[in-house]
């Protein structure tokens, strides 16, 4: 049901009748953080807008859902990064309208996009929502029952990287999806659902955020992480298989 495009941290759903392009952890603005940190880099807003909308062409969905962190300023965005979400959304809603499961640094997104008149882009809380039987949160809180009882859950946050290794002991890391069964047992103690079926962990789509290395199987962020896992694998973005996430 979720198919990872090759080569690209973005994935189409089919659900209840629609073609979805879902990408995760897009942090518009970023670069205005780093820079507050003393980190200098050109904004790179445009490349994001254009990798995205090139997507957009290509998989030609009836709907993108965003799953949180479009935005990157915890509380207000200030007017820099404003202005790169005015600039997705009207790139975004010119090809089909936009869904976002909100996340912990989204926290005014929904009055931003109401401000600047939005009527195409729908902002969920941070429960998430469903559409047919797949569930779209961000990860950072439970996601809400009717989301966790769908068939497939799609999550974010914790931007999952592999880190790899040479023979001679040089490193790197790449960005990697991170799929596996819901371990129902976190789940029935917080929320009461007993359902089971898949989780899918998408990467972050901005290449310039860190991430958890999912071969640490202890950092993970999302409160039921990784014990609502079962049998995970890790793979590449371009789709190589790496194995069982706590063994890469």
């Amino acid at each position: 049901m979720v198919q990872p495009v090759p080569d690209h941290p973005v994935a189409t759903v089919r659900a209840d009748g629609e073609q979805i392009l879902v990408a995760a952890d897009y942090h518009a603005g970023l670069e205005v953080a780093l820079r507050r940190d003393g980190v200098e880099l050109d904004s790179a807003a445009r490349e994001r807008r254009d990798a995205l909308l090139s997507l957009v062409r290509s998989e030609r969905p009836d709907r993108v859902v965003l799953l949180g962190d479009v935005a990157n300023a915890i509380g207000s965005p200030g007017d820099e990064e404003r202005e790169e979400l005015d600039a997705l959304f009207d790139a975004l809603t010119g090809y089909a309208p936009v869904s976002v499961a909100k996340g912990n640094h989204d926290g005014e997104l929904g009055q931003v996009v109401a401000a600047l008149g939005y009527d195409d882009v729908t902002v969920s809380d941070g429960e998430g929502f469903r559409i047919g039987d797949v569930g779209f949160a961000h990860g950072h809180t439970w996601p809400a029952p009717d989301v966790l009882d769908a068939g497939t859950l799609c999550l974010a946050h914790e931007h999952p990287q592999v880190r790899l290794e040479d023979e001679v002991g040089g490193g790197r890391t790449e960005r990697a999806w991170l799929r596996g069964q819901r371990d129902p047992e976190p789940f029935r103690e917080h929320s009461g659902v007993t359902s089971e079926g898949e989780v899918v962990l998408f990467p972050a789509f901005n290449d310039r955020v860190g991430g958890t290395w999912v071969n640490e199987a202890d950092g993970f962020l999302a409160p039921f992480l990784p014990a609502g896992f079962r049998d995970a694998e890790a793979y590449l973005l371009d789709g190589t298989r790496l194995g069982a996430y706590d063994a890469v």
